[in-house]
């Protein structure tokens, strides 16, 4: 039986997220040759429901629909100060007890956060809401700057286009790289990595007019495997040591080392995913991260299994596909 997919609208809809989740799961896919998704959107409220933009939506399920569903989405809330009803909260409890696998997108994390299940676990939402979030619930071990992050069965997004990140997570998952991409590739999307089931590897971008910032992180994403220093890109920025690394922290929020370690675990994993019968020195040495003792101790600090158990989780999800 195909996996089955439960969208949840509700009046206030936010339209965006909600047409990410159905481009995802109900647009037909024929081309793929694997048996896509079956899906049902499903609403509380009965009759028409107001949705961001002036559009009205029409929902032919209700919150029953959650009791056969495999996974849960929930695209976005329509204030995160607003309380879910008793009735939609029992009903997403019921579901992740059963084994459903539950997602949000944005402000829908707010949703599972008072339902109580996203306690003890690390969850993420828009950068606007992230404060939010760790206030109002101090037991989520609240993800800062990353685009999604998955505990269990539960997997929440940050705002609107991160959504598609972690959707495109759980088609890899569910059908493997090779579908993954190949979906990725009709929304003119690149396919993210997994992250190990918890966060994605972030590749920030600078600031608009931070053009010496920007020139220097494309240089240096096409020259990794060398030796870079502070010194070294600053003086490639042409700006002082100083001045660069204030105008990179603003531009990245992270400071030049740990953006430059960033891009080399994502090429690295890049590569194990390309290349596979290429050895985990080689794939060090390329990265620019040295050896394989630096990839593993930089894998595991990006939340990412050892290299070998990422390169087999790759072959076993392209199998599956």
């Amino acid at each position: 039986m195909p996996h089955h997919v439960a969208i949840l609208a509700y009046d206030g809809l936010c339209t965006f997220e909600f047409g990410c989740a159905v481009e995802l799961f109900a647009l037909e896919r024929p081309e793929l040759g694997v048996p896509w998704y079956s899906y049902a959107v499903c609403a509380e409220e009965s009759g028409l429901l107001r949705a961001a933009g002036g559009l009205y939506v029409q929902v032919p399920h209700g919150l029953d629909a959650f009791e056969v569903a495999d996974t849960i989405v929930i695209p976005g809330w329509r204030d995160a100060g607003e309380v879910p009803s008793p009735a939609l909260l029992a009903s997403l409890r019921r579901a992740h007890a059963r084994g459903a696998r539950l997602c949000t997108i944005c402000s829908g994390a707010f949703v599972l956060a008072h339902a109580g299940l996203l306690d003890g676990k690390k969850a993420t939402t828009h950068w606007r809401y992230l404060e939010r979030l760790a206030q109002d619930f101090p037991d989520i071990d609240v993800q800062q700057g990353v685009l999604y992050a998955e505990d269990g069965r539960i997997v929440t997004s940050a705002g609107s286009a991160a959504g598609l990140d972690m959707l495109l997570h759980l088609v890899r998952q569910d059908f493997g790289l090779d579908v993954a991409n190949r979906v990725a590739q009709r929304l003119v999307l690149p396919a993210h990595r997994d992250g190990d089931q918890a966060q994605l590897v972030a590749r920030p971008l600078p600031a608009p007019g931070e053009d010496g910032v920007a020139q220097l992180m494309d240089w240096v994403r096409e020259n990794l495997r060398a030796q870079h220093t502070v010194d070294s890109m600053a003086a490639q920025a042409r700006l002082g040591a100083r001045t660069f690394q204030r105008r990179f922290k603003e531009a990245t929020s992270l400071t030049p080392l740990a953006w430059l370690v960033r891009e080399r675990v994502a090429l690295a994993a890049r590569i194990l995913e390309t290349r596979p019968q290429l050895a985990i020195e080689a794939v060090a040495d390329l990265s620019g991260l040295g050896s394989a003792e630096s990839l593993r101790h930089h894998f595991r600090k990006h939340g990412l299994p050892p290299p070998a158990r990422y390169r087999n989780q790759g072959r076993a999800a392209s199998r599956t596909g």
